[in-house]
């Protein structure tokens, strides 16, 4: 057994393959490992009902908050070909009890395959058309709604209903266009609420709201061209004013992968502030399994590993690791794992903390159910066991100078499942990168969720009739169809909006709103963008959420208008708007601190301020005694264009 170091092992590793922080990598990084992704970006619709039953949507639930439970198993078919699914064989072994949460007024037969589905919802058609001509797609003469295998139980029937509705399209990022493959509008799956051992909790509020999915082609390069193209489709979905905004209502799943890997499909991706960190790491990860793969077969062939376990006693072993003490007292077995020829791999980096073990306890989570920690080895950055065991486990299994072991412990009836599920790993480690979807980490880093599904995982949905689309409903949807984002943003740009206020008013589609206020009532767009982009967030953040319609952001500047207020008023309006969201434009003025007053009278405060100046510091200028006056004006004259003037002078 070869004395390692793991911790200086691991950091070796990570030099040797080249990684370097995100912040601090250049293009020429992601080109020499070949960087490549696409996206697949989902967006719930604004409708009143779901997709293909008539409950209501966006109404949600509570974890605890339900009027019954259903409860589900896998059970893999053959298909007509008559082979297996790989992802339905995974679950399978998982021996999973899937529980389903249902309360009665978000969920019908229908969401539980008791009933067939409805016609699908006209509305959410509607929405998601208006959405795929947006993004310049060619929209299909006629709509098949097919079956899309969902097998990990966050779907009752075990399929997504969903239907493609354009294809070819494109959108305009700074420096490139960026092809899309496809639009298609389905329905959503039900929302996690925990994965515990053989145990996973669904409720079913979610389930059925219709979405749209937009998928790219691979054409990003590197992680910040990801992100961007991610916050265009998001900026574009949301110009219709047609889809949800909030918690939960966008999700993005990244497809990533490296010269000489595989894609990799990446779920969860929450936040598109994630997708820079979450696409580099996951791209070394596949160059450091590359590197891992090359050693491995320089040292043996596939055909001729074996690996070997035996069953521990824990009685003839010293264990001090809490969970390993906790799961001797349950009863659970000890059995150690010989790797051979792995020395120097398991500790091998392949992401940020994680270093190739890594990728074995995370399969004994998902496929096997052993809640972590569920493993240790000869290799730990941390030691949990002590060298002392691993050399008399070593000694038990005749293993060589050159292997490597681990030591699991589990439930008799999840040991068989362990032990395929490790040996499994360990085969695919001579291949490379095996071809998986994984869930992302807040930290940019990510853990095995399931096999990826295989090509041929949708069919059609032999109870839903074709939709035909004529050509003069398309037209009509057509007026609908707003400004596209990239000439928005050079509108902002000559308007002179700052840039770091772009974001913001994309996010919140407050475009239109600023173009409207511009049209109609005459006001400068910089002043009103900027206003939006600096003032209304600063006040979005410091309360939370935006407790109005933003079309009273409108309303506020009609009303100024109106009553001959001036515009330097609006910062203070918005914040009592946010603190009295229903009250009335005149309340929120006067709480603003207005009040009419002539220049006469205003004048007079300011002369009165002024002579009362006491100098605060040894040299005080002019400057200084002007500011002081204005200030104390200001609480009393703000809103009037004589107090403006006045200030500007």
């Amino acid at each position: 057994m070869q004395t390692i170091n793991p911790q200086e092992n691991y950091e070796a590793s990570k030099k040797a393959i080249g990684y370097v922080d995100r912040k601090q990598a250049t293009q020429a990084d992601y080109d020499r490992i070949g960087f490549m992704s696409g996206l697949e970006v989902h967006q719930q619709l604004a409708t009143k009902e779901k997709l293909f039953c008539r409950c209501p949507a966006g109404i949600f639930q509570k974890p605890d908050e339900f009027d019954a439970e259903l409860l589900r198993h896998m059970r893999p078919t053959l298909s007509e070909m008559g082979e297996y699914d790989g992802t339905a064989l995974m679950e399978f072994k998982t021996r999973k009890n899937i529980v389903y949460r249902i309360a009665h007024r978000t969920a019908c037969t229908y969401e539980v395959d008791d009933t067939p589905p409805f016609p699908i919802n006209p509305e959410a058609l509607q929405y998601a058309l208006e959405i795929a001509l947006a993004s310049k797609l060619k929209i299909v003469g006629e709509v098949h709604i097919t079956r899309k295998q969902y097998l990990d139980g966050s779907i009752p029937t075990g399929f997504q209903r969903t239907a493609i509705l354009g294809i070819d399209g494109e959108i305009q990022l700074k420096n490139k266009k960026v092809r899309l493959i496809q639009l298609s509008v389905e329905e959503d799956a039900c929302r996690e609420v925990s994965d515990i051992g053989h145990t996973r909790v669904y409720r079913t509020d979610r389930l059925g709201m219709p979405l749209i999915e937009t998928v790219t082609y691979p054409e990003m390069v590197n992680p910040d061209e990801v992100e961007e193209a991610c916050n265009y489709i998001r900026f574009l979905n949301r110009s219709t004013g047609r889809v949800r905004t909030g918690i939960g209502a966008g999700r993005e799943d990244v497809n990533v992968s490296c010269t000489g890997g595989t894609r990799i499909e990446v779920k969860g991706v929450s936040h598109t502030k994630w997708i820079p960190e979450v696409t580099h790491v996951e791209c070394f990860r596949q160059w450091a399994l590359l590197a891992i793969r090359e050693q491995l077969k320089a040292r043996i062939s596939k055909e001729n590993w074996k690996m070997n376990y035996m069953e521990l006693n824990p009685k003839e072993f010293h264990f001090y690791f809490d969970p390993i003490t906790d799961a001797i007292k349950r009863g659970e077995k000890m059995y150690a794992v010989n790797l051979p020829q792995f020395a120097g791999l398991l500790s091998h980096f392949t992401q940020p903390g994680h270093p190739f073990y890594s990728e074995f306890a995370d399969r004994l989570k998902v496929i096997a159910c052993l809640e972590r920690p569920n493993m240790a080895t000869s290799e730990d950055l941390e030691d949990v066991v002590s060298r002392s065991v691993f050399e008399k486990a070593a000694k038990v299994l005749n293993a060589g100078d050159n292997d490597a072991q681990i030591i699991f412990w589990a439930p008799e009836d999840d040991v068989k499942t362990a032990l395929e599920t490790i040996e499994e790993r360990a085969l695919m480690a001579f291949d490379g990168v095996p071809q998986e979807t994984r869930k992302a980490l807040t930290d940019g880093t990510t853990i095995f969720e399931r096999v990826l599904p295989g090509a041929d995982r949708m069919y059609p949905d032999t109870d839903s009739a074709p939709i035909p689309l004529t050509n003069d409903y398309i037209e009509e949807l057509r007026k609908n169809v707003p400004d596209a984002v990239a000439d928005r943003y050079v509108q902002l740009v000559q308007w002179g909006v700052p840039q770091d206020c772009f974001k913001y008013i994309f996010t919140h589609n407050l475009f239109p709103i600023i173009k409207k206020i511009a049209t109609e009532l005459d006001y400068n767009p910089k002043f009103v963008g900027t206003l939006f982009g600096q003032r209304l967030k600063h006040w979005h953040g410091q309360y939370g959420r935006i407790p109005f319609c933003t079309c009273r952001l409108f309303d506020m500047f009609a009303f100024l208008k109106q009553e001959g207020i001036d515009k330097a008023i609006a910062s203070d309006m918005l914040e009592e708007m946010f603190i009295y969201p229903n009250a009335e434009l005149s309340q929120l003025a006067r709480l603003a601190g207005y009040e009419k007053m002539s220049k006469q009278e205003i004048e007079a405060l300011y002369n009165e301020a002024a002579g009362g100046f006491e100098p605060y510091r040894t040299h005080s200028s002019e400057n200084d005694k002007r500011n002081s006056a204005l200030g104390k004006v200001r609480r009393k004259a703000l809103g009037n264009a004589a107090f403006t003037e006045l200030a500007t002078k």
